[in-house]
């Protein structure tokens, strides 16, 4: 990684990639503070390069990064911040709707939402990819699961398609938005599913959040199967449960200790730990 954050400091019209992936890594292990700090260099960086956009992006990556982490206020500022670096740009009002949307905003996603559809009708990649998972977002917002799944419907490969705005090749954010979609409508087998498939596309998804978060989501969905099942069912799904818990919380080991997700996270751990699989009904 050093030898490659050298290559790109020599380059100045590219430095800001390199300190956005490190910031991607450094949040993909849960350390928040340095990844922020990557990300202001990585954003200043851009605009001295005369690439505004690109800045302006980077600060929407962060801000669906501090979304999905439970820092509602920072990522709030930060795609407030996208915004007015790049008003126009297409990536930077994707991007921003579904931070919005994801920090339980129901009201300028929608509207964002509506100003991307009116300016890209026939884009499959916008309307698929972003479009869809925003109006999923929404529906959760209003606790709405079934609404959610509805806007968001199993593509097939058009969801493993490289998407240019993330550093990755894809997040693959409508797959972990319709995981939680299944995990708020109860179902525990198909969310894992989901949060499975984010997993064994790594060579996709890179250092983003999502594969990080993706281990959480598979022991939700695990715990969640664990608790509707009986005998060896349930604790085999418990035991599941208990490992990709364990995963995550592996890999956050030296995280900033503050991040609301990883507060929750822990918790769902230890409760799980005391609870026993329930026995087979006779």
């Amino acid at each position: 990684m050093a030898d490659q954050q050298q290559w790109f400091a020599d380059r100045p019209e590219l430095e800001y990639n390199g300190l956005a992936l490190a910031s991607d890594t450094e949040a993909y292990a849960g350390r928040l503070k340095k990844s922020r700090e990557l990300t202001r260099q990585s954003v200043e960086s851009a605009i001295r390069a005369d690439s505004r956009e690109s800045g302006a992006i980077l600060e929407e990556n962060a801000a669906l990064r501090e979304a999905s982490f439970g820092n509602r206020t920072e990522a709030k500022r930060l795609a407030a911040d996208g915004l007015k670096l790049a008003p126009e740009s297409q990536a930077v009002e994707v991007q921003a709707a579904l931070t919005l949307a994801m920090t339980g905003d129901t009201v300028q996603p929608a509207l964002l939402a509506k100003e991307v559809e009116r300016h890209y009708p026939l884009d499959t990649q916008v309307h698929a990819l972003w479009l869809a998972p925003i109006q999923a977002q929404l529906a959760l917002d209003r606790k709405n699961p079934s609404a959610a799944l509805a806007a968001l419907p199993d593509i097939g490969t058009i969801e493993l398609g490289q998407i240019s705005f993330p550093n990755s090749i894809s997040c693959l954010y409508p797959t972990y938005i319709r995981g939680n979609a299944l995990l708020a409508a109860g179902q525990g087998t198909p969310a894992a599913e989901e949060f499975q498939k984010i997993l064994d596309h790594s060579g996709i998804v890179w250092n983003c959040w999502t594969g990080a978060l993706a281990h959480l989501g598979l022991g939700r969905a695990n715990a969640l199967q664990a608790k509707l099942s009986q005998g060896e069912e349930a604790k085999s799904a418990r035991l599941r449960a208990l490992a990709a818990y364990g995963d995550f919380l592996s890999n956050w080991k030296e995280c900033d200790p503050d991040i609301p997700l990883l507060k929750q996270a822990k918790s769902e751990y230890f409760r799980l730990q005391r609870t026993q699989a329930p026995a087979r009904s006779r």
